[in-house]
């Protein structure tokens, strides 16, 4: 096992919990989740997904963290050294890391350039919300006509960019400092949207929808996308927090940080429908509620242009996500970074460089395929085959693939192969308390492996994105 005194670590008990809270808080908290919490009666959503973190994604948060301490290794590594038969898993992390860093970092650059945009051309941005959009993925909407979208791709490897920038500085020296300045900063600016949009005239039935309860919009698939939205939000099964668990000192009280971390990524995501939904009932109508890339880059439009000083407001959203995108997608690649240097050897500098090249240059391929070019891959699932653009193709390899089926492997693994008395041992290092022991070995055993499950079965029989 590799030395500690050698291995990269923490600098502070804050600096990991803002760094893991970062990587879990994502442009899918504050795009979807309000959208999703709508559709799904509103407060009844938010008391159904409260649940399902503290059931669910508790428990499975403090399993990777755990293992991670434990080994000492990346996510392949972590795997390989308690039970080669389970490297399977592992793999299913790293890879599920890298495609969506692909796609990921690409969206982070339309976030950037969305905050130029405000900024430069706010009114014009504002006038054509999803004229603009197209525009600037290639394609005129009125017309058809395609172009490269250049601005694009270029705000995308400036995004990328700095985030290799960020990671070359190291675990404490870079991804731990922009998150203790990232992460207060992501908070700041909510506090104010949340401010002005519930001041927004027209607002307080916004307020009012999210404070009810409207059971009669609840179904199977309200609980699937919500159990779905919760493990992506919360970055598990990417090979993402075992990785940040490696770098615990061995005085962290890993069940404390849990709930502590699923917390605030709850927060944030509660915060964000908070702002979302009342600004879109006050300005837009309820009908304008939606969820994803064009909810966020070319319905908002409408409700930035109907407030004062709209265009302020818009750039201070993008910043939002901006913070938001960049905290997850440091956390994403590092954990293929310490596979690459751990596994294969590679210099760290080196290996960030590289794959910040190669997923620059594969999630091109997500950014044109959504409008200038048309790119289709096939899918297989129990509805048939379908030849979804290239963009959602990578979006569903990892949403209903490679995340559930890498949380599944974890839960299997550490509930009936490993045991949770190993969990237990490590949480309760340096005399930390695991009171909830015996609900986490309930859970982790039969509760979470059995919900994942649900989640694949459930994507592939209906062709839904759960996440």
């Amino acid at each position: 096992m590799e030395n500690n005194k050698e291995r990269a670590q923490w600098a502070s008990k804050i600096g990991f919990i803002l760094a893991a809270a970062g990587s879990a808080v994502g442009l899918g908290n504050i795009w979807k989740f309000p959208g999703k919490a709508f559709a799904g009666g509103g407060g009844a959503y938010l008391i159904i997904y409260l649940l399902i973190v503290l059931l669910i994604g508790v428990p499975v948060m403090v399993t990777e963290l755990s293992i991670g301490r434990f080994t000492r290794k990346n996510t392949i590594g972590s795997f390989r050294t308690l039970d080669k038969r389970f490297g399977w898993v592992g793999w299913f992390g790293v890879v599920c890391a890298f495609v969506i860093l692909c796609y990921y970092s690409h969206v982070g650059g339309w976030v950037l350039s969305y905050i130029v945009s405000y900024i430069t051309e706010g009114s014009t941005v504002m006038a054509d919300g999803l004229g603009y959009f197209y525009g600037f993925l290639g394609i005129d909407a009125a017309t058809g006509a395609t172009w490269f979208p250049t601005r694009a791709i270029i705000f995308a490897f400036i995004f990328v960019a700095i985030n290799a920038f960020i990671l070359l500085k190291g675990v404490s020296g870079g991804i731990e400092k922009f998150n203790k300045v990232g992460m207060p900063a992501l908070f700041v600016i909510l506090i104010i949207l949340l401010v002005r949009a519930n001041t927004l005239p027209g607002a307080a039935e916004g307020i009012k929808y999210m404070f009810s309860c409207d059971w009669s919009k609840i179904n199977s698939g309200t609980f699937i996308s919500a159990l779905g939205q919760a493990f992506f939000s919360l970055s598990l099964g990417m090979a993402i927090m075992i990785t940040y668990g490696s770098y615990l000192k061995k005085e962290e009280n890993i069940s404390k940080n849990s709930f502590i971390i699923c917390g605030l990524d709850t927060l944030v995501a509660f915060l964000a429908g908070f702002i979302i939904v009342p600004a879109v009932f006050a300005t837009l109508g309820s009908e304008g509620i939606g969820k994803g890339g064009g909810f966020a880059f070319a319905s908002l439009a409408g409700v930035f242009k109907a407030m004062p000083a709209g265009a302020l407001f818009g750039v201070l959203f993008y910043l939002l996500l901006l913070f938001a995108a960049l905290s997850s997608s440091i956390s994403i690649q590092e954990g293929i970074v310490a596979f690459c240097c751990e596994e294969w050897g590679w210099k760290r500098n080196k290996t960030i460089i590289f794959m910040s090249i190669v997923c620059f240059a594969i999630g091109i391929i997500y950014t044109i395929s959504q409008a200038s070019v048309n790119i289709t891959i096939p899918w297989l699932d129990f509805t048939g085959v379908s030849h979804p653009i290239a963009g959602d193709w990578m979006e569903f390899l990892t949403d209903r693939l490679l995340l559930p089926v890498c949380a599944f492997g974890e839960c299997i693994f550490v509930g009936w192969i490993w045991g949770p008395k190993h969990v237990q041992e490590e949480v309760c290092q340096n005399d930390a308390k695991f009171a909830w022991f015996k609900v986490y070995n309930f859970l982790i055993k039969y509760i979470c492996p059995i919900a994942i499950a649900v989640i694949i079965i459930y994507s592939f029989a209906t062709g839904t994105t759960v996440s």
